[in-house]
């Protein structure tokens, strides 16, 4: 019975909560990131941001799940007011733009750890293997296909039977493989320099603006916070569960395997590149790091036949543990209105295999879709504070975090934070993105909306989408009410 649905301890959502946050960003972006903005100086900025922006935000979504039991649409309809569920909505359809694209990327993972694993990668060029696969058609809509499928199977299988369960094997198969990689790594001869580079900060870059805007988003897209994941797998939690803990849990080994992947790749490239061309490669974006920088490295190293099946495989377990949480999010908005798991979860799969097609067979659509809706999520990040600001953040925090029992409480000096400073950070952080959209990504076209990175296609796909939540609001907020919470707690209050 959906009703009864919870998570059978606090590790089990732990581990669920792990599986949403660690994905594919942690393994391919980080890195990245971490190389191109001062290494160890990076991490300065991007740990304090995991205080500041992060953390208080997967407390307030696991207080909001928790408090209503409904999806992020009822949820904020419930709580909040019933004239506030476009804002849900924005944050739903947020999350389910990305689930539309992210499981492309879950199928490009599955695709290189089945070729790695048979050795097909082995002696290629790797940059002629990604574009030949990356334009072709059926293999990557297929394997887009397949991956929704099997989160769908896991989804409809229920919270402890589906969920916990896939994530009490994805995530310490992904956790001991990710330390096997950073072995292997660290023992490379000449990886002392990476690590070097990884650990010893070169202070003068926090002088940087730019190493502190990076981080601020790094730790916001990284954690999940804002996205409305950890908000919809609070529903399942017991009722005297810590989420303080539980929030700090997640948040801290997010930044964990972060840590273990930027350690399991950057001293491998400063072992096997020159400094300068380890740099180049870390430059080569998400996809070119992963797919072609990745592969080459592996191919040069001993035993880089062995790591390299490896590495995929956690990639993809990265992957598809967050693909779950966006599978849930979608079927969880779904089974508010009273509709049942299992028909829930087959609207999701075939909507995700329809709307997602284009990005599999369009590289050009996969990344406009990617640019507007990664976007997005700053902008879903502030609708959490500005909903718990709406509730009032000393009620909210007395009413569905300071609960008796805790092992944690927190101060006021979290009101400040949810009421003050998130806003100020994203207006900080979402203004220096449309700078860059305006000076950098396409400075002669950034009003054009049928440009792919550019600012205007973001308004006009945030235009449309606001648009419609703006118009059904009542009936979103109406359908979204219908069904029987998902837990059988206390009543919700009315916003």
């Amino acid at each position: 019975m959906t009703g009864r649905e919870t998570f059978t301890s606090r590790w089990g959502l732990i581990l669920a909560g792990l599986g949403m946050a660690i994905g594919a960003g942690n393994l391919w972006r980080f890195p990245r990131i971490a190389a191109q903005n001062g290494g160890a100086a990076f991490l300065i900025p991007w740990l304090i941001f995991l205080f500041l922006w992060s953390l208080p935000l997967l407390i307030a979504e696991f207080g909001i799940g928790r408090g209503a039991r409904r999806g992020v649409i009822g949820a904020f309809a419930d709580l909040f007011g019933r004239r506030y569920a476009w804002m849900g909505g924005f944050i739903g359809v947020t999350s389910v733009m990305i689930l539309f694209h992210y499981s492309v990327v879950t199928g490009w993972t599955l695709n290189y750890f089945v070729a790695a694993l048979f050795g097909q990668l082995d002696g290629v060029d790797t940059a002629a293997y990604w574009t030949d696969y990356s334009r072709s058609v059926w293999q990557p809509l297929g394997l887009h296909a397949v991956s929704v499928g099997l989160a769908g199977l896991i989804i409809a299988r229920g919270v402890v039977h589906g969920i916990e369960r896939a994530n009490r094997i994805l995530i310490p198969i992904l956790l001991g493989l990710l330390i096997v990689a950073v072995i292997r790594s660290v023992t490379l001869p000449g990886a002392g320099e990476g690590l070097g580079f990884l650990f010893a900060p070169d202070l003068s870059r926090l002088a940087d603006s730019r190493t502190w805007l990076e981080a601020l988003t790094q730790s916001a897209w990284s954690t999940g916070a804002g996205w409305g994941l950890i908000l919809t797998y609070a529903i399942y939690m017991r009722r005297d569960d810590d989420l303080v803990v539980n929030a700090a849990a997640i948040g801290f080994g997010n930044n964990t395997a972060s840590l273990l992947a930027g350690i399991a790749i950057v001293p491998t490239a400063f072992a096997i590149l020159s400094e300068s061309d380890a740099l180049n490669a870390m430059a080569a974006g998400n996809t070119g790091l992963t797919f072609i920088w990745i592969p080459e490295l592996f191919g040069r190293m001993p035993l880089g036949e062995f790591v390299m099946p490896l590495f995929f495989l956690a990639l993809f377990c990265a992957a598809l543990s967050s693909l779950i949480a966006m599978v849930e999010l979608a079927t969880r908005i779904l089974m508010d209105t009273g509709t049942t798991r299992k028909r829930a979860v087959q609207v999701v799969v075939a909507a995700t295999i329809v709307c997602g097609a284009p990005s599999a067979i369009s590289p050009t659509v996969f990344d406009n879709q990617d640019w507007v809706w990664g976007l997005a999520l700053m902008i879903s990040g502030l609708f959490v504070a500005l909903g718990v600001t709406r509730y009032g953040a000393s009620r909210f925090r007395d009413a569905f975090i300071n609960i008796p029992g805790n092992d944690l409480n927190l101060g006021h000096g979290y009101d400040w934070v949810i009421r003050f400073l998130i806003p100020i950070e994203f207006v900080f952080m979402f203004g220096w993105w449309v700078y860059q959209a305006v000076t950098v990504l396409d400075p002669t076209g950034w009003w054009l909306p049928h440009r792919p990175l550019s600012l205007g296609t973001c308004l006009l796909q945030w235009g449309i989408a606001l648009a419609l939540l703006f118009t059904f609001n009542q009936r979103l907020a109406a359908a979204s009410l219908r069904g029987q919470p998902g837990n059988l707690a206390q009543p919700t209050q009315d916003g």
